[in-house]
């Protein structure tokens, strides 16, 4: 079953941003362990709840009743042929995916040369088909940032996954068992009848520290999952494990210029994958010297004014 949905507002088409808004894409979700009860109506009330964070296409994909996972989306790279959630050919792997992947037409070239097929210049497609042919470990070889979620029919199992440094958020909430996740706490906490209680620890560490610490949130039943980890529900059973952590990697042998010529060279790296976009590119400019690099870099990369 595939449920889609459309603008609300008939008065602006899908694609307008608005003026002064912020608005990047949202994920959400349900499963069960009895294999029962996920329903296209529960998350389209979460997906609701989210359209603020991406206003030009929505949809929702059903499984035989143990997983549903929906999207909102703001088109960046191939934003007529991205709709999401985005399946394999056979329908049996289904992906939603809230970021970017920097490094997807190098992972799309090397799995081509495997035999796969795309219909789509997606990035958010390579993950589909990466998944397929590395099942959970697909996540060491994806560099960019993003909250994403797989759904496995053959197997029955739900991957829900965090980039490396937690720049994409995502919640969830276990509730019985029922899973349930989103992009923001909001989407969680409206119409899934949660009992939601504040969670005293976490008010004090907020009053203590002016923020709440992962994998605490203001709500008891509400966590963050950790940057650098998967949730994995099947079976009637979710786990939570790290599938990336930061390794130490010190020269204490390289001189002062060595280390400013590999900055450099990571740096230009960095800023290169991260100007693959359909749409056109812009930048803010504070005034110090980070942002001042990252558009020097950028009018460096790029053929038109930035």
């Amino acid at each position: 079953m595939r449920c889609s949905s459309s603008c609300a507002d008939a008065s602006k088409p899908c694609g307008h941003h608005g003026s002064g808004e912020t608005r990047m894409c949202g994920i959400a979700g349900t499963w069960t362990a009895d294999g029962h009860g996920a329903s296209c109506e529960e998350v389209s009330r979460m997906i609701a709840a989210l359209r603020h964070r991406g206003p030009d296409d929505q949809g929702i994909h059903v499984s035989s009743g143990a997983a549903a996972i929906g999207m909102t989306r703001l088109s960046i790279i191939d934003p007529a042929g991205g709709h999401q959630p985005i399946s394999s050919e056979d329908g049996l792997v289904t992906v939603v995916c809230n970021g970017e992947i920097y490094n997807h037409l190098e992972l799309r070239r090397e799995l081509e040369a495997r035999g796969h097929r795309f219909s789509t210049r997606s990035d958010v497609e390579v993950i589909v088909h990466l998944y397929e042919e590395c099942g959970v470990d697909c996540l060491q070889r994806l560099r960019g940032m993003f909250a994403l979620a797989v759904w496995d029919e053959r197997r029955q199992t739900l991957m829900v996954a965090r980039d490396r440094l937690g720049i994409k958020p995502l919640f969830y909430a276990r509730d019985g068992a029922r899973l349930v996740f989103a992009s923001e706490i909001k989407a969680i906490a409206r119409g899934n009848g949660l009992s939601l209680h504040m969670d005293p620890e976490a008010f004090d560490a907020y009053l203590t520290l002016g923020y709440i610490p992962s994998p605490l949130t203001i709500y008891k039943e509400i966590r963050k999952l950790d940057p650098g980890h998967v949730l994995i529900a099947s079976g009637g059973a979710i786990d939570i494990s790290r599938y990336w952590a930061l390794r130490p990697a010190l020269d204490n042998d390289a001189s002062e210029a060595e280390i400013g010529r590999r900055f450099l060279e990571l740096f230009s790296e960095s800023a290169r994958s991260h100007l693959m976009s359909d749409v056109s590119l812009g930048a803010f400019l504070s005034g110090g010297i980070d942002s001042s690099l990252v558009v020097a870099l950028m009018s460096e990369f790029t053929p038109t004014p930035v």
